[in-house]
């Protein structure tokens, strides 16, 4: 059995924050806010994989209300979501990914975070794709007040 999923997140950045994308930190004068290390790509990710196997969404197995979660590394739920997937018999054929961000320029830091992602989830880097765009100066994204990514995740039983 082949499932795919769909993974959407959004965060927004400010000031004093350190900024995570797919498990790594990057040197940027903001990050993103939110109640674990607002890793956008791991969080899409995640719900990508839960989607496919039918197993709800990130926000329903690690809540922003749970103390357990506040400052959490992206990188602990995302591999607790592999769990899950192995759990219910699933494993992870591939993930594509797209970062939606005008700055910092991400492009120089994908295979860093493909190797850390793969890593994670068990899969060869190459299962692990990666994509970095802009959105032209437009919406929150353009205005550098957030940074989005989508993701897709094939699994299968």
């Amino acid at each position: 059995m082949i499932r795919v999923g769909y993974g959407y997140d959004v965060h927004r950045l400010v000031c004093g924050r350190e900024l995570w994308l797919g498990g790594i930190r990057l040197e940027y004068e903001m990050g993103l806010l939110g109640h674990s290390d607002a890793d956008v790509l791991i969080h899409a990710i995640c719900d990508a994989l839960l989607g496919a196997a039918a197993l709800r969404d990130i926000g329903y197995h690690f809540p922003d209300r749970d103390p357990q979660f506040k400052n959490i590394d992206s990188k602990i739920l995302l591999a607790k979501t592999v769990e899950l997937l192995h759990e219910k018999g699933f494993r992870i054929g591939n993930v594509d990914a797209t970062v939606c961000a005008e700055q910092p320029k991400l492009n120089p830091h994908i295979p860093e975070m493909q190797k850390v992602l793969a890593g994670i989830m068990g899969v060869p880097e190459d299962c692990v794709s990666i994509k970095a765009t802009t959105t032209e100066g437009l919406g929150f994204t353009g205005r550098q007040e957030g940074i989005a990514a989508h993701a897709v995740a094939l699994i299968e039983k």
